[in-house]
């Protein structure tokens, strides 16, 4: 099964606390964590919660 390298990027001050939730429960505490998913549909809904926050790439 695929799996989904999320990376973050930029910081959540200032965001929707339901973003700041989000990043934690993909397990992102600070700009540069790094987080190996699997490719399911609840992870794909929380990466495109916070899409402007974060980078994603597909690894195998």
């Amino acid at each position: 099964m695929p799996r989904l390298k999320v990376t973050q990027v930029r910081s959540k001050v200032g965001n929707a606390p339901e973003q700041r939730d989000t990043l934690r429960s993909l397990g992102l505490k600070r700009i540069g964590d790094v987080v190996v998913k699997e490719d399911r549909p609840e992870i794909r809904g929380m990466v495109h919660h916070v899409r402007h926050l974060i980078k994603v790439e597909e690894v195998e």
